[in-house]
């Protein structure tokens, strides 16, 4: 049976023990806290624990996020972690990604070396991570599957953007009432919508988000300003704040795969999604739109690269031009990656409903963990994102001195 909630403050102790006084050395989880999920812990014996991913909410088919932190850890423990549950086998684990960490004192998260990790098959068919981790220090660890980035950032984000530069909405408010915010950032003729995290768990786009924010709305840099000149940028930077704050890793609070259901929009059921769809379609009857860009991060691939749609046969040259500039910017883009196409499975997606407003819409997709240059494989890091959202932006500038009637 698929574990429902998180577990908030529990405290785990062997089998033995379960009638002494918790201390030290007797870990405690908890997942109680925006973007955490641990469903289930269960100890195995000799610091071994059994962890069970939280399905997403109304929906039983995705468990992959785990977000979780532990306390009261000896000095000196070394315990061995298995997330039990994953909802499918193939995953950048196989490759040599590891889960991220934090503590109190050390902020900022660090991905677990390779020789820590193991991804196996379970004796029922469904496969485990298996990680070790040393307690050096007695203060409060936080456990990954990729580096969070909850709504609460993306909020305290917008805040400390230049007002002077940036115009914020809310288009509109989750059904937990939280905000779907449209930034407007520039006052060009051209018009281009970018947004990110439709799915909760893909973390990843929005530190791309924040580069790209970053750089557009820098008052020193002239690429930054003639963008600003040239371009009216419509911002959605979190298309499904409910399923971030919860911990989802694909759906809404719903569950709802969002991103499979921009055709037929719900104004109850999927209230944001239903009012960024009801803007777009006016957004595009006031002015021509030359791109939309939606950020995704992907569980199986590596590097940066684009699904594009299909065009008739004189437009797809046009189709290609920007992914072809972009790759000049960005090491991590791959061209050859870059994908066009009409799979029936992805006809409920933005990039496929939204071409009918703005033909050239494009998926932007990062891998979870790396890429690859001059034959070696480069873990991605906060920066490495954020740098290919400021890339995507320099590709844009470089696109419009190239094509400037197009």
């Amino acid at each position: 049976m698929d574990v429902i909630g998180n577990v908030k403050h529990q405290t785990i102790k062997p089998p033995e023990e379960e009638e002494l006084p918790t201390s030290p050395g007797h870990l405690i989880f908890d997942a109680d806290f925006e973007s955490g999920n641990l469903g289930k812990v269960e100890y195995c014996g000799n610091n071994e624990y059994d962890l069970y991913i939280r399905v997403d909410t109304c929906n039983q088919k995705y468990r992959l996020w785990f977000h979780y932190s532990v306390t009261n850890a000896k000095v000196g423990q070394t315990c061995i972690f298995h997330i039990v549950n994953f909802s499918k086998g193939r995953s950048l684990y196989r490759e040599g990604m590891g889960p991220v960490v934090r503590s109190t004192s050390r902020v900022n998260w660090t991905r677990l070396s390779q020789s820590q990790c193991y991804y196996w098959k379970g004796e029922s068919g469904g496969y485990i991570l298996s990680f070790t981790f040393k307690f050096d220090v007695d203060e409060r660890y936080e456990f990954a599957y990729c580096f969070p980035y909850d709504y609460a950032r993306m909020q305290s984000k917008i805040q400390s953007l230049p007002s002077s530069l940036v115009d914020r909405r809310v288009l509109a408010h989750t059904l937990q009432k939280r905000n779907i915010d449209l930034l407007t950032i520039g006052s060009g003729e051209r018009h281009i919508v970018v947004m990110a995290r439709v799915h909760p768990g893909e973390s990843p786009a929005s530190f791309i988000m924040d580069g790209f924010l970053d750089f557009i709305t820098s008052e020193e840099c002239n690429i930054a300003k003639y963008l600003r000149d040239q371009v009216t940028f419509k911002i959605i930077p979190m298309l499904n704040p409910d399923g971030v704050a919860l911990g989802n890793y694909r759906c809404s609070l719903m569950g709802f795969d969002l991103n499979r259901h921009w055709r037929d929009t719900n104004p109850w059921a999927q209230p944001g999604l239903h009012a960024v769809k009801a803007f777009l379609i006016g957004l595009e009857k006031e002015h021509p739109v030359d791109f939309c860009f939606d950020i995704h991060a992907h569980s199986l691939a590596t590097g940066a690269f684009m699904y594009g749609n299909v065009v008739s046969e004189d437009q797809q040259s046009e189709q290609q031009a920007f992914p072809k500039i972009f790759s000049a910017f960005a090491e991590d883009f791959s061209l050859s990656k870059t994908n066009f196409n009409k799979d029936a499975v992805k006809s409920g997606t933005a990039r496929r409903v939204l071409r009918g407003l703005f033909p050239k819409s494009y998926t932007l997709e990062v891998s979870f963990y790396n890429y690859q240059k001059d034959l070696r494989s480069v873990p991605y890091t906060q920066k490495a994102y954020c740098e290919l959202g400021e890339n995507l932006a320099r590709a844009i500038a470089e696109y419009y001195r190239k094509y400037p009637t197009l």
